[in-house]
């Protein structure tokens, strides 16, 4: 189906682009026919999921793709637990994909409202010290290329440009088909926790490395509490606690969404009602232990519109960070209503992993939509880049191509590929221009 382009923004309100038209394909070949009539007119196209990255990583500058129409299981191969999705599959339906055959994503990020190809091209990675993100999980991928050729990428076909493809910022082509190696159906039990913030800091990598799966904690700034929450994982056949259905419904709907809502909304005129609400959702929120499938365990339910950064660090960087942030918070008198929140991941090889080559942890700062976080988040950012941080791609951020050539050891040969499968730029973009380089 074809369109001329109205308004597209993403979901955070941070990016928008009026394109020449809008495309949706319902099909790989709808987006080969997409791509050669772009290519005959001399036109740049970009796919588009479900518009979570805050960055303009997905702006379409003259033919937006929607994916909307590409979603579902295309095989399973129940030997090797592999499973083929079309490209603009949303992460929240896959897990009743996989289920028949018993099988799992092997991590999650906390938002599972993106498609699983903007998930992987933009660097999503989840939580968990000795677990990678989702583009690691990745074993093969379907793509159209700029000539408006199907390319195949697995163990079989081109493997070599395999930790490329995987986190390809849309920059080497439109993905249609994407391979995950999954793993057997799992169940967590989890323990939300308050304690101290200054203990956990203190005993935060003996924590990581005590946990039995996962360990991540949040803070709201305002307050001397971190939320910790501490996760393990079971086999499916484990006995399940979920939370109670209507305590849930308080908890995330009520509190965490509907009153937050407003608080934030309020916030914006009256800065001074930031921290008693915070102190006080910090009593409310955060201690409850429940056991429950994997998908509800590691996913959260986000409503409320915010813009994000989110830095990796090198692991042992995190609690001087975390500190100087702290103290530039205080310094500055700042009313910050949204929690800074830390998680870790596992080192692995796609080239432009946050995570390429080194475990990490991750500092997540936010901004409730309305307000303008710009000097927050580049102070913020400042602090991150000194101590060899490296930005989420699709969360904001002000880096450019010279900084990554630093921080990339492969960012060359990611760049030279790109020079090979689009030599034009028909999947160019500004962002893509700054990150790159033209």
């Amino acid at each position: 189906m074809t369109r001329p382009g109205g308004t597209w923004q993403n979901w955070g309100r941070s990016a928008s682009i009026r394109p020449i038209r809008v495309e949706r394909p319902r099909s790989p070949e709808g987006v080969q026919r997409a791509v050669r009539a772009a290519a005959a007119q001399g036109l740049r196209i970009k796919a588009v999921g479900a518009g979570h990255s805050f960055t303009d990583v997905a702006v379409a500058p003259d033919v937006l793709l929607e994916l909307d129409d590409l979603q579902g299981r295309v095989s399973v191969d129940e030997a090797r637990g592999r499973v083929t999705l079309l490209a603009g599959t949303r992460l929240h339906r896959i897990p009743a994909l996989l289920a028949p055959f018993g099988l799992a994503m092997e991590n999650l990020g906390d938002i599972d409202r993106q498609s699983i190809s903007g998930a992987i091209s933009t660097g999503t990675h989840g939580t968990g010290a000795g677990f990678r993100g989702i583009a690691a999980q990745v074993v093969g991928v379907t793509l159209i290329t700029a000539a408006g050729e199907f390319l195949r990428v697995d163990e079989e076909h081109n493997a070599e440009l395999l930790p490329a493809v995987a986190l390809g910022l849309g920059a080497l082509g439109i993905l249609v088909e994407v391979t995950l190696q999954c793993v057997p159906a799992f169940v967590m039990h989890a323990v939300d926790a308050p304690a101290p913030l200054d203990e956990v800091l203190e005993t935060v990598h003996d924590r990581v490395a005590a946990a039995a799966d996962h360990f991540e904690f949040y803070w709201f700034p305002h307050t001397d509490v971190a939320l910790t929450k501490t996760t393990e994982r079971l086999p499916e056949s484990a006995v399940r606690h979920p939370l109670p259905a209507v305590g849930k419904w308080i908890d995330e709907t009520l509190l965490s969404n509907g009153v937050y809502r407003a608080v934030c909304a309020a916030g914006v005129a009256v800065p001074a009602i930031t921290p008693p609400f915070s102190r006080l959702a910090v009593k409310l929120t955060g201690d409850r232990e429940y056991t429950d499938l994997s998908h509800r365990v590691l996913t959260q339910s986000r409503t409320v519109r915010f813009r994000e950064m989110e830095y990796a660090l090198p692991r042992d960087q995190v609690v001087p960070v975390f500190r100087a942030v702290q103290a530039l918070i205080a310094r500055r008198g700042w009313r910050v209503e949204f929690p800074i929140e830390v998680r870790f991941a596992a080192a692995d090889d796609r080239w432009l992993s946050t995570a390429h080559e080194r475990d990490s942890a991750y500092i997540a700062v936010h901004r409730y939509w309305r307000h303008d976080p710009r000097e927050y988040f580049d102070a913020v950012e400042a602090i991150c880049v000194e101590h060899g941080g490296r930005p989420h791609w699709g969360k904001m951020h002000s880096l450019d191509a010279e900084r990554f050539r630093e921080l990339y050891p492969r960012f060359g040969d990611f760049v030279a590929l790109r020079d090979r499968l689009d030599p034009e730029r028909r999947f160019g973009n500004r962002y893509l221009e700054r990150v790159l380089g033209a």
